[in-house]
């Protein structure tokens, strides 16, 4: 028992958790430097505190995961707390801060833009260059979308210095006149394993490494949002057809995968804007951020850190300002030189109609495509509080947790929950009701009411408590209450419009209250765009192959429209810095009424 002890003492004492080391603008020796040389010298001052600080044996020689010198300098290591903390007392270090993992704030968009705006921009594109190059830090790319065809498009410009990288399923062919750069990033050769304690991060940057593919679909749709080609007859399983298109069709695109399935790392993101900003790319889309519950300082905010070297290098920044609304102060990316972007509805919805036995009609909003109502049977409503599973809370029933359905009681039929806890995603009460084998499932509740929840092939729809009450009226006037979900159809030029997003976080910023936060807002709600085809056979309605787009709402969906409409503005005035471009995006836009 003594030397078990003893051994965990000693494991405890040598963790290793991975951390930035922040040293500011890089000297103009390191800037233009050798790599090798830039790396050996971060190398050696990890070397000599490490070597100082040290009583017992390491359990591995120290190593860089990054190494940062073109807008900035530092570099990503992997460190005990003693080491990180005599580093921050370094003379030439400005910070240290854990390297943490970020989150992903996971067509018809730019028509509606179009006509808010009174522009055209099929007109000005004719006249828009082709020079403009939009760096999408994000999950990847899958380069074989339609999205990023180069037909038409003249020669990669001359002052582009970045890479296509390969790997085993991406070759440089990947590559083309519109895609012209893939980077990814992950734990480097040499770096030490994550521990236990650094688990999550591990798993993200573990999962990233081997290729710019995209393995999540985000930075796809994210890329081909800003700056997609025009593809026609665009469509998901027959909703929101017609011309797909990004905000900047003309633009180059490179793209920079810093994310996997579980998140995205810190220290990876920040080598992407660093490398970014070297291979020659004017604008940079990032939809990704930390929780607003734990927000930083700015000197420990990595995104804040990148984009304010960034901007010194004229390239403007554009960051999705997250998904924790509709509280105040949850607004993230907010650091004044980054263009701070919310999310709005558009002009259009996904209505999916429930059919009560009455007759009445009550419309609700979800994708689905259920083929249930081609049988004309009805199936009889249940309550989830009314169908408990034995020793289940009615509260936790009703709301559709996990583990909380009696099987025999909602067997074929349709459940009504009635949420009234957010704790539990919409997402994963569809999965209850349908692996309780029930026919289908009626949400009511208020929370994200605007975003279509795409249930696939299962009757789903969802109603805030207003429609909510009707379905429970007439479930408490009769014996036998019976309902039937109509497939999604859409409802065009839907009013009003355009309206913030319920999840689109509000401001001020909590590090600046004094500025207003976000700058813009675009839509970010139901937007079609190109897609990893899904392997997923839930994810594919019967009859179909997987589709070359998806629907997606977030912050995330936001900020490449912001992205592409600064690439068209670029374009037309190559010579305007990134405030300049960020202006006249603001004091063009307009206010959103209310204005809140």
């Amino acid at each position: 028992m003594v030397n078990r002890a003893h051994l965990v003492i000693l494991v405890l004492a040598y963790r290793l958790l991975s951390y930035v080391v922040y040293m500011g603008s890089p000297s103009a020796s390191s800037a233009a430097g050798d790599v090798e040389a830039v790396r050996a010298a971060h190398l050696e001052m990890l070397s000599s505190v490490v070597a100082s600080g040290e009583q017992e044996p390491r359990p591995s020689t120290p190593s860089l995961t990054h190494s940062y010198h073109h807008a900035f300098q530092g570099f990503a290591a992997d460190l005990t707390d003693e080491e990180a903390a005599a580093l921050s007392d370094h003379e030439r270090v400005v910070s240290v801060f854990r390297d943490r993992a970020l989150q992903l704030h996971t067509t018809r968009s730019w028509d509606f833009l179009d006509t808010q705006s009174g522009l055209r921009t099929d007109r000005l594109g004719r006249r828009a260059s082709g020079d403009v190059i939009i760096g999408v830090i994000d999950t990847g790319v899958w380069p074989e979308s339609q999205s990023f065809n180069d037909a038409g498009m003249g020669d990669v410009p001359a002052r582009w210095r970045g890479l296509c990288m390969e790997g085993p399923d991406f070759k440089k062919s990947n590559c083309n006149k519109k895609l012209i750069g893939a980077r990814y990033y992950g734990i480097q050769a040499g770096s030490a394993a994550p521990t236990s304690s650094n688990a999550s991060l591990g798993e993200v940057t573990a999962a990233m490494t081997g290729s710019p593919r995209d393995t999540v679909g985000h930075g796809t749709h994210c890329a081909s949002t800003a700056a997609g080609a025009v593809v026609a007859d665009a469509d998901y399983y027959g909703l929101a057809r017609g011309a797909a298109k990004g905000g900047a069709p003309a633009s180059r695109v490179a793209t920079y995968k810093v994310c996997a399935m579980g998140g995205c790392s810190s220290s990876a993101l920040l080598k992407a804007i660093d490398d970014a900003v070297s291979d020659g790319v004017d604008v940079i889309s990032i939809s990704i951020g930390m929780s607003s519950a734990l927000a930083s300082d700015f000197l420990s905010d990595p995104i804040a850190l990148g984009a304010f070297h960034a901007h010194q290098r004229g390239v403007l920044v554009v960051c999705s300002g997250g998904n924790d609304g509709p509280n105040p102060y949850t607004v993230v990316n907010s650091a004044p030189w980054i263009l701070t972007v919310a999310a709005s509805s558009i002009d259009r919805t996904f209505q999916s109609s429930i059919v009560l036995g009455n007759g009445n009609v009550v419309k609700g909003v979800a994708i689905n495509f259920s083929n249930q109502s081609l049988s004309g049977e009805r199936f009889r409503l249940v309550l989830g509080a009314q169908a408990a599973d034995r020793y289940t809370p009615v509260s936790e029933a009703s709301n559709c947790y996990p583990g909380s359905l009696d099987v025999q009681k909602v067997a074929g039929k349709m459940v009504v929950c009635v949420g009234t806890n957010s704790m539990v995603s919409r997402r994963v009460k569809k999965l209850v009701a349908e692996g309780s084998g029930a026919s289908g499932l009626v949400l009511i509740d208020d929370t994200e009411k605007d975003v279509p929840l795409d249930a696939g092939s299962f009757a789903f729809s969802q109603v805030g408590a207003d429609l909510g009450a009707q379905i429970l009226d007439y479930i408490n006037s009769t014996k036998n209450p019976t309902a039937v979900i109509l497939p999604t159809e859409d409802v065009k030029l839907f009013k009003p419009a355009p309206m913030v997003a319920s999840f689109s976080a509000r401001g001020p910023g909590g590090l600046t209250e004094s500025i207003l936060k976000p700058d813009l807002m675009a839509p970010g709600v139901s937007i079609l765009a190109a897609a990893m085809p899904s392997t997923d056979k839930a994810d594919v309605p019967d009859g179909n192959k997987a589709s070359a787009f998806a629907i997606k709402s977030g912050t995330s969906m936001a900020c490449p429209h912001v992205a592409g409409a600064a690439a068209f503005v670029k374009s037309a005035h190559p010579g305007w810095s990134p405030s300049m471009i960020r202006s006249a995006l603001m004091t063009t836009g307009t206010p959103s009424v209310p204005f809140n």
